[in-house]
């Protein structure tokens, strides 16, 4: 379990951009079709962009025609939490990151993956590091 991220609400709207304060700190969603790693298909790791934990790897991302990236599990069991959401008249499953508690998205029953689990993300609370970035960062170290 990765170690909990607490900061004031000031520095929090520092680290971040506005629409990434709206999303990962206030429970925001983007507009389906434009967040940016929707159509992404390079190789790489999709991090938390509030705190850079680890969250999705992109063999596990598929296009399930939603409009946001979607994955069929996280990089680690450990990398989110799960929460009962019932805003907006549904009941769903809300993703938090587990390190710093981040609003990513939700986790749907209707994925293509062994668990038929689909985790839909917005990309404004990802970074993406390209497997290339990450295997020259291993060879400088």
């Amino acid at each position: 379990m990765p170690e909990k991220m607490n900061l004031p609400e000031d520095e929090w709207r520092e680290r971040l951009s506005p629409e990434q304060y709206r999303i990962l700190r206030q429970g925001g969603t983007e507009r389906a079709f434009t967040g940016k790693y929707e159509k992404n298909k390079q190789a790489g790791i999709y991090k938390c962009a509030g705190c850079g934990l680890p969250l999705f790897a992109s063999d596990t991302k598929y296009d399930s025609g939603s409009g946001w990236p979607s994955f069929t599990a996280p990089a680690a069991g450990e990398a989110v939490a799960e929460h009962r959401d019932v805003s907006h008249g549904m009941v769903r499953t809300e993703i938090t990151c587990a390190r710093c508690a981040g609003h990513l998205g939700h986790v749907f029953p209707d994925g293509p993956g062994p668990e038929g689990l689909r985790y839909c993300i917005n990309s404004a609370s990802l970074d993406f590091l390209p497997e290339d970035a990450a295997s020259d960062r291993a060879e400088d170290n």
